[in-house]
């Protein structure tokens, strides 16, 4: 499955790196690109093993908020 998300509070490479850290380390995550100029990220994951929720609270717990579009 593949969600996209807004992520807000983000301001350089080192947040991308933070919002990428967070969500790789969740199971079931297959491929993650993070768009810094459009505050999005796109996730490619396994559903069966992580939902978008789970996601989203990960990159909160990181410190940006975000939200599934």
């Amino acid at each position: 499955m593949k969600k996209q998300f807004a992520i807000n509070g983000m301001s350089c490479n080192h947040c991308v790196a933070n919002v990428e850290k967070a969500i790789n380390q969740l199971e079931g995550i297959n491929k993650v690109k993070i768009d810094l100029k459009k505050n999005q990220g796109v996730v490619k994951f396994d559903e069966t093993q992580v939902s978008a929720d789970q996601i989203a609270a990960a990159v909160t717990a990181a410190g940006y908020e975000t939200e599934v579009i």
